[in-house]
């Protein structure tokens, strides 16, 4: 059963200013460069407690950590920050243009804390591996501030559409709590309180099945500090935001691999040695390879590649039958992917790169867009790309649900969540 409980969250006040100068993306989503930004929107941007910025004369008494409980303390004394006065739910809706298609949607969910669940009790459910460094570091923030300031992103499935008619509601009564447009996606929060209605909520969540769209290694490391600390008031649960997979407006983007580092390598090697699992065809050019995958059927895995050292594009379609043993611990679900097959065959059985390797990020980088990609190794300086198609949800909530799990990076939801609407401090 999903415990999905209201809360009563700190959020700014008129004080802290314009709700564009504040909130920020995701803190694995901002380079130093945007960071420097952040910085210069506002002294009470929403980066200086999720991304500080570090110091020579860091320590354990004095760092990015610490310095940000600090602020978070100083903000709330000021009245920068404030705590609402009763517990809710907070409709949150992204209007955006989709980048394949140019067409403007409009995704929404809600956010809400959930008392967090080991895998193994089937409430959450995973679909990606994780890597171990981020989770150091957003334990750190947490174990810090006693506090959880980004937004876990999840889904649930709800045909009827029962908590999105709420949050229209909500959407349609009046003014947003709190709005904000970054890079072309307007990020409207509003407020549920009504008694009744946080009821509904509640018991419409108890017999869902929740998916992890995004935050992962949020969510683990929200698991292992509950573990770590079961006597902390407040510690068993995680804010997070949930999203209807039934629901318009969710879009999933391809997520390419860019390789280097890769010792001794030749395309001419991979190419051959791919010959046994896939047919290869060679284009005459970048654009003929992407419009070969955006065209290419269901019907069996397809994966693109350019090479720094082949001024060529190169299409590998699986032979029917030769990837059986690669995939003989794969579920039925897994075997559809391409991405699955791009580490099984490729990645793995073609260039002999280890899953550590991958989960250790040796060599490896995910980038959004076919043609930043191609760049990556066209101009950037890297050996390899290999083009993906997008996962389709419904074939990620398959694979979790039947307790698999995908590559690193194998989705990518857009737009993403923006932190600084809400906080959750406990403890």
């Amino acid at each position: 059963m999903a415990q999905i409980h209201p809360f009563q969250p700190y959020r700014y006040t008129a004080k802290a200013g314009d709700a564009s100068d504040l909130v920020t993306q995701p803190y694995d989503k901002i380079p130093d460069e945007l960071r420097e930004q952040y910085l210069a929107a506002s002294p009470y941007n929403f980066v200086r407690l999720i991304k500080g910025v570090a110091e020579e004369s860091d320590g354990d008494d004095e760092n990015v950590y610490t310095r940000a409980r600090a602020l978070l303390d100083e903000w709330i004394e000021s009245g920068i920050l404030a705590q609402d006065p009763e517990p809710g739910f907070y409709p949150y809706t992204q209007e955006f243009t989709n980048p394949d298609t140019g067409e403007r949607q409009t995704r929404k969910g809600f956010i809400g804390l959930l008392e967090v669940e080991e895998y193994e009790a089937r409430v959450v459910h995973r679909h990606e591996l994780t890597h171990r460094g981020p989770k150091v570091d957003r334990w750190n923030l947490t174990d810090a501030t006693q506090a959880y300031f980004g937004q876990l992103f999840f889904l649930y499935d709800d045909p009827q559409k029962q908590i999105d008619a709420l949050i229209d509601e909500a959407a349609e009564g009046g003014e947003p709590l709190m709005q904000s447009e970054e890079e072309g996606v307007v990020h409207r929060v509003w407020r549920i309180s009504d008694s009744e209605k946080v009821a509904k909520i509640s018991s419409v969540m108890a017999d869902k099945k929740l998916l992890v769209a995004d935050g992962h290694h949020r969510y683990e490391t929200a698991l292992a500090y509950s573990r770590e600390n079961p006597d902390k008031p407040g510690a068993k649960k995680v804010m997070m935001t949930l999203v209807n997979m039934s629901s318009e407006g969710l879009l999933v983007l391809a997520t390419h691999r860019v390789m280097e580092g890769l010792e001794g390598f030749r395309s001419a090697d991979l190419l051959e040695r791919a010959g046994a699992h896939f047919n290869v065809e060679k284009l005459d050019s970048d654009a003929a390879l992407q419009k070969r995958i955006d065209e290419a059927g269901d019907e069996r895995s397809v994966i693109g590649a350019v090479f720094a050292d082949d001024p060529g594009a190169y299409l590998f379609t699986a032979k029917e039958g030769a990837l059986d043993e690669l995939l003989a611990d794969s579920t039925e679900a897994e075997k559809k992917l391409d991405v699955v097959v791009l580490h099984k065959a490729l990645v793995g059985s073609a260039l002999g790169v280890s899953e550590e390797d991958v989960r250790e990020l040796k060599g490896i980088s995910y980038v959004r867009g076919f043609q930043k990609a191609v760049d990556e190794v066209r101009t950037g300086g890297k050996q390899v790309a290999f083009l993906l198609r997008p996962v389709k949800v419904h074939e990620v909530a398959d694979i979790s649900f039947s307790g698999g799990v995908m590559p690193q990076k194998s989705t990518d939801f857009y737009p993403k969540l923006l932190s600084g609407f809400t906080t959750y401090r406990f403890g």
